[in-house]
């Protein structure tokens, strides 16, 4: 039996005592298909960041089945937590969240098997038991507000008097990209060197934020200066939606630039109310046909190994990964070592 780590558990359930600010998005069409599950709604709980992809492909998948679909977005860390605390009236059919919570999820014994074929997917997009899969690739970036040049910043300008109180990252421990940026910089500067960073960093920082997706808006009105994000997010909210701001990745002392890799994870959530439902949702979304939508309409690469990162005339994730180094964790040590990381970040910025 799958369970979760007493002391994992506790620090990541603080923040199940905040409240959820989901953002509820009922998917729904003009009128239904002529599929069996007519009568029938699948809810996601999603890390937010895919809501636009969703909306064409839920309403596509409705119309095709006649299966309505309700999305929960927040933070990577508050899906999960919310799923905790549902166990025993379970909510949730499908879960899609950013490493490594999606392996939080699993050894919290919150999945069950996907029942899909993923046949298609690599060893590296998928659970090896069979429990998550790769929906949608994605990777770690900062966004400037259009008002600064980005093109040469490294991380040490980062710590620059300009920047206090504008700049803002999203808290290690609740927000997937807010823990990749701890992560990253552990891979950069070490365990021991990126807590120093980030207590030199926190002079600037404007204070705990457990959903990325909420700093765009802020960088956009010029409230931040500075901000991290993902590609995936950040490309579709500059595309569609206008926004001022740039993508960039700081660059080390040596001029190297980095990056982690993000992908969104979908599981089956365990004991969900409408598993079969679920699991035709799930087969839609992994299908070829709706992968290869990924990169001109969500700004995301598909891990299927049939298809290319093909994005059109259009930006692209590939363009802004040119000469930028794509870090790959395993997500398994960084799971077993974030009570203990999670508590030093707390402790080094005066949590």
């Amino acid at each position: 039996m799958r369970t979760s780590p007493t002391r994992l558990s506790r620090v990541l359930s603080r923040t199940a005592l905040l409240v959820v600010t989901a953002t509820v998005v009922a998917v729904t069409a003009a009128c239904g298909g002529t599929g069996s599950g007519g009568s029938e709604t699948v809810t996601v709980y999603s890390a937010d960041g895919l809501d636009a992809w969703y909306r064409t492909h839920f309403d596509k998948f409705r119309s095709e089945t006649g299966i309505a679909v309700n999305v929960v977005a927040a933070g990577s860390g508050e899906v999960v937590n919310r799923l905790e605390k549902e166990q025993s009236n379970p909510q949730a059919d499908v879960v899609v969240t950013l490493p490594p919570f999606i392996q939080k999820a699993d050894a919290a014994g919150l999945l069950q098997p996907l029942g899909v074929d993923t046949s298609a997917y690599p060893a590296t997009g998928k659970d090896p038991n069979g429990r998550f899969v790769s929906v949608a690739g994605n990777y770690l970036n900062f966004i400037a507000n259009n008002s600064v040049d980005a093109s040469k910043l490294t991380w040490d300008d980062l710590l620059k008097p300009e920047y206090k109180g504008k700049l803002q990252y999203s808290t290690p421990g609740q927000a997937g990209d807010g823990t990749a940026v701890l992560i990253l910089l552990q891979q950069l500067r070490g365990k021991d060197g990126a807590l120093e960073y980030l207590k030199r960093l926190q002079v600037n920082n404007v204070g705990p934020s457990a959903s990325t997706g909420k700093l765009q808006p802020k960088v956009d009105k010029g409230e931040l200066l500075i901000a991290n994000g993902d590609i995936q997010m950040n490309m579709e909210s500059i595309t569609s939606k206008g926004s001022k701001f740039g993508i960039f990745f700081p660059a080390s002392a040596d001029g190297a630039k980095h990056t982690v890799a993000l992908p969104y994870f979908m599981g089956l959530a365990k004991a969900a109310p409408h598993a079969e439902a679920a699991k035709k949702l799930m087969d839609y979304l992994l299908s070829k046909e709706v992968q290869q939508t990924l990169g001109p309409d969500a700004f995301a690469v598909s891990a299927r190994t049939d298809l290319a990162d093909a994005t059109g005339s259009g930006p692209s994730p590939a363009a802004l990964l040119q000469g930028v180094q794509i870090v790959r964790p395993d997500w398994t040590k960084v799971l077993a070592d974030l009570n203990d990381d999670v508590a030093a970040y707390e402790k080094a910025i005066g949590g």
